[in-house]
């Protein structure tokens, strides 16, 4: 089974680990008194987090012994740190031997901290598309957590994204640096700022936004307080400093290379032994007696030219059973007679799970290696069809196993099980198979029952709900540049690996179909919105949408053109040609040639180039704006204008994206390859993006959104009599709750209230505090909540709802959208409270996310059945959000665009109509 999932890279805060287990455990020691208490902890702590995460890439990140730049810029940095008990240090170089021996790679580089190496390795990582999970307890790194970037605590299984971050410190992550330099760290001597605590600093944050707004403002802040922050404005640049990561290491390792490497296990045994853990020796001994078995049978059986580049070793832990033992019949389909008495099973069975091995992870060029079946636990089949590498054994073709199966695979009967099946039958169209029965989908049975519990791809389900480890791709196939293609697979290797995909994804269906059909909702959820889509989609990305490569290359002429002429105004300012790209360079021309003021400065004392930095110096210099107009065209080009021909399918002329339904917990779709959903729309040159999304000769683009729908969902759920009125009249909202919160008659609503109260609005239902919506409207505080205070006295309703919804989730530990949808809030009972009142307003937000994604899948299906039926020429193309975006034959625009505004707004019976805006023209931002 191939999926496109993002890669991932762990990261270890090795440090961190080493002194919380030795605090955590009692002072255990071997037979010879040497402790190893630390020891035990930390590789229980790592054998854990692989386990659990199973990571593309993985480092174990340790500080370096000796001074760093820290200490160079603040002698007393750390000062008062008594150096490393004794007993800790004799566990030190134990465990970096483990840990070494283990296979995984271990960074400690001179002059930084283990937390620099790790700001590095998240930074690079995260740009270039890798997921990064960062293990530590340190809050000085809820500074790197970003879209990519997630933090957690392995003792307590914790886990902190951005709104986590907001939620736990009341700041967020871009404000963390400024937040600990006003608090300080008494651990690293960093000074900070006296009297001032977590809640004074997250308090002026919040107030005034950075630190820098913070010095400016400090002739005015009151109190015994405001003068310990005057007193302390000397140093609190240095406090920053100390607090900075710095994310320009110079590293010799990128992310992509920190790939676990395989385990000594001569120098493991060793080194447990000397150490006397005997649980981990346990462990190795049962590994390597079942790796030896394993290879002894293959010498035995196996031809002496198995496929290249797939070694003894890999083959051995592919073919290992998993970590719950159990009796597994997997059995190697090669003949016609196995094949047939295979397929009699299947045609009596009631449900067939079944899984396609392929050539690739794209769907429009994959081709079928082989296929897997199981219809009892612990049974399974795989049929080999094109591994092709020398000395393979002979298979069926591709002819004589369609032959025997096609019946099957195309009959509503038996059901039809799969783990992603709208990815397999995409393979099967390819191979003239069109797959019918799709009955069930464990990945999305285990998004249904918990969206949030974990990631969704098979080895994460199977770990969590039949407690198995299941055997991984790359175990099979190799990383990276040593992976090889499928086909090059030992049919003996993929057999085992294949067939227990089959196997296991029966195993998951009969543990969580049980569970969904005790909820009646979720049940009704799955078998009428989720697996409903999932030929919805599948027929959306087979059609694909055309793009006018032409167009965007005429757009990317431009731009280039742009960039030139920007590149030379850029130099005129600078007084003299400069490389635009290199922060080196225009630092020392910013701030050393032109003097322009130092807003703020890198770990190393430089001063930065940031782009918030840049932003608040375009304000008043020519250069620094014209270095953001360079960068946000250059992002342009490189992210959609010159990467979206090269997308363009050969054979269909066509883009096609992948639609996820098991990424967002709140029930949306997302798409990848290309991301259709992040299609620029504010700006001019975005707008020309969408020029490129065309309709075929005689045919045009219709675009269908729904109009305001979360807000019309807050009217339904709150039952507020003001929003119910508002919606039923087909009011502006925005202008009628302007005239509620200004007492200004409607027809006298200003544009300047009307844009006041859709921040309002929009903000709210989304937690925005007075802080916020006081950025947001370029007012004080003050004045930003008695706006808040008065939209609650004018729709009671709304306060009414939100205090109920947080009581329910505080009672259940979830709240659901209309449709029973559910998403769990495991931090709503926490005793923190930044904590509870991020899940507070989480519980607030998701029924009306969620029921908006509802309601739009809800209404995809129902277009679906009516373009089928009626047999309209016209296909649907795509769904951003809340739009649908269809190509339909010239003639016959009207008549899709009449059937589809009422299809759409018969998705749902709400308190409040539906409203649907459609446009059509012939390319996609004509038609919004």
């Amino acid at each position: 089974m191939l999926v496109n999932s993002p890669r991932k890279l762990v990261l270890v805060d090795g440090s961190g680990y080493l002194y919380r287990a030795f605090h955590a455990l009692p002072p255990l020691a071997n037979s010879r008194g040497e402790p190893t208490g630390a020891v035990l902890g930390v590789l229980n702590m790592l054998q854990k987090l692989c386990k659990e995460e199973t990571p593309d890439f993985i480092a174990i990140v340790f500080d370096a012994p000796g001074r760093t730049f820290r200490d160079n810029l603040f002698d007393a940095y750390k000062a008062q740190r008594p150096p490393m008990p004794d007993e800790l240090r004799t566990q030190l170089q134990p465990l970096l031997d483990c840990v070494r021996a283990m296979g995984l790679p271990l960074l400690r580089v001179d002059g930084v901290e283990a937390d620099d190496v790790i700001g590095t390795l998240a930074r690079q990582a995260a740009e270039g598309g890798i997921d990064v999970l960062i293990s530590t307890g340190d809050k000085d790194i809820a500074q790197l957590v970003n879209e990519r970037i997630t933090l957690v605590n392995t003792m307590t299984g914790s886990r902190l994204d951005r709104a986590g971050v907001k939620a736990k410190f009341d700041v967020f992550p871009e404000q963390i640096v400024d937040y600990l330099a006003l608090v300080g760290d008494t651990s690293d001597n960093i000074p900070g700022v006296p009297k001032v605590g977590p809640k004074t600093a997250a308090k002026w944050l919040n107030e005034f936004g950075t630190l820098d707004k913070i010095i400016e403002n400090a002739a005015h802040i009151p109190g015994k307080v405001g003068e310990s922050l005057r007193a302390s404005l000397p140093i609190l640049d240095l406090s920053r400093r100390l607090a900075t990561l710095d994310c320009d290491v110079a590293l010799s390792n990128a992310p992509d290379t920190l790939v676990r490497g395989p385990a000594d296990n001569e120098q493991l045994h060793k080194l447990y032994t000397r150490l006397e853990l005997r649980t981990f020796l346990r462990q190795l001994a049962t590994e390597t007696a079942g790796t030896q078995a394993l290879d002894s049978a293959r010498r035995q059986s196996a031809p002496a030219s198995a496929a290249p580049g797939s070694t003894a070793a890999v083959r051995a832990a592919a073919a290992a059973p998993p970590q719950s033992a159990r009796t597994r019949d997997y059995e190697t389909v090669t003949s016609l007679v196995s094949l047939q008495r295979w397929a009699a099973k299947f045609a009596d069975a009631e449900l067939m799970a079944f899984d396609t091995e392929t050539t690739s992870i794209n769907y429009m060029q994959a081709r079928i290696v082989g296929l897997s079946f199981s219809i009892e636990p612990g049974i399974a089949a795989y049929v080999p069809i094109a591994h092709d590498y020398a000395g393979a054994p002979e298979q069926l073709s591709l002819a004589q196993v369609l032959d025997v199966l096609r019946p099957i695979l195309e009959s509503e009967r038996p059901a039809k099980l799969g783990h992603h099946l709208k990815y397999d039958a995409h393979v099967l169209l390819h191979a003239g198979v069109e797959l019918r029965g799709m009955r069930y989908d464990s990945m999305l049975e285990s998004y249904v029952w918990n969206s949030t519990a974990t990631r969704h791809d098979m080895d994460s389900v199977a770990r969590k709900y039949l407690d198995m480890d299941t055997i991984r791709y790359e175990e099979v196939a190799g990383k990276g540049a040593k992976q090889i293609p499928f086909n090059q697979v030992a049919v003996d290797v993929a057999s085992t690996y294949a067939a227990e995909d089959a196997d296991v994804t029966l195993q998951l269906h009969q543990t969580l179909w049980p569970k969904i059909q005790s909820v009646p909702a979720l049940q009704s959820l799955y078998e009428q919105i989720e697996q409903p889509l999932v030929p919805v989609l599948l027929r959306m990305e087979r059609t694909g949408v055309l793009i006018d490569g032409e167009l965007l290359r005429r757009q990317g002429v431009e731009i280039t053109q742009r960039l030139r002429e920007l590149e030379s105004q850029a130099h005129a300012a600078a007084g003299g040609p400069f490389t635009l790209e290199s922060p080196k360079q225009l630092q020392e021309i910013l701030f050393g040639k032109l003097g322009l003021p130092v807003m703020r400065k890198t770990p190393t004392g430089q001063p930065s180039t940031a782009e918030d930095v840049l932003e608040e110096l375009a304000a008043d210099y020519a250069l620094p704006r014209l270095i953001l107009e360079f960068r946000g065209f250059a992002k342009l080009k490189s992210t959609y204008i010159d990467k979206l021909p090269q997308q363009i399918d050969p054979v269909t002329g066509r883009v096609h994206t992948s639609y996820h339904q098991a990424v967002a917990a709140t029930g949306r779709l997302s798409s990848s390859d290309p991301n259709l959903q992040n299609i620029p729309i504010r700006t001019p040159e975005g707008r020309r993006i969408r020029q490129a999304f065309v309709a075929r000769p005689g045919w045009c683009i219709v675009a269908a959104d729904y109009s305001q729908i979360e807000l019309r969902i807050m009217a339904h759920l709150s039952a507020d009599a003001g929003l119910l009125d508002a919606f039923a009249q087909d009011r502006d909202i925005h202008q009628a709750t302007a005239a509620e919160i200004f007492g200004t008659p409607l027809e006298d609503v200003t544009g300047a209230q009307r844009r006041s109260a859709k921040a309002i609005n929009f903000g709210l239902i989304y937690g925005m505090s007075a802080f916020g919506l006081a950025s947001r409207l370029g007012i004080d505080r003050g004045q930003a909540q008695r706006y808040v205070e008065l939209y609650f006295q004018r729709y009671p309703g709304v306060r009414r709802y939100m205090d109920e919804t947080r009581q329910i989730a505080r009672e259940r530990g979830y709240v659901e959208t209309v449709w029973g949808r559910r998403l769990y809030l495991n931090e709503i009972r926490s005793r923190n409270s930044a904590v509870r009142q991020g899940a507070e307003r989480a519980a607030i937000n998701a029924p009306m996310q969620g029921t908006a994604a509802d309601i739009i899948k809800r209404a995809m299906i129902d277009v679906d059945r009516w373009l089928n039926d009626s047999r309209l020429e016209a296909r649907l193309l795509m769904q951003v959000h809340d739009e649908l975006v269809f190509e339909v034959r010239l003639d016959l625009a009207e008549e899709l665009i009449a059937h589809a505004r009422e299809l759409m707004s018969g998705a749902a019976q709400l308190k409040v109509p539906l409203k649907v805006d459609v446009g059509q023209g012939a390319n996609w931002d004509q038609a919004h």
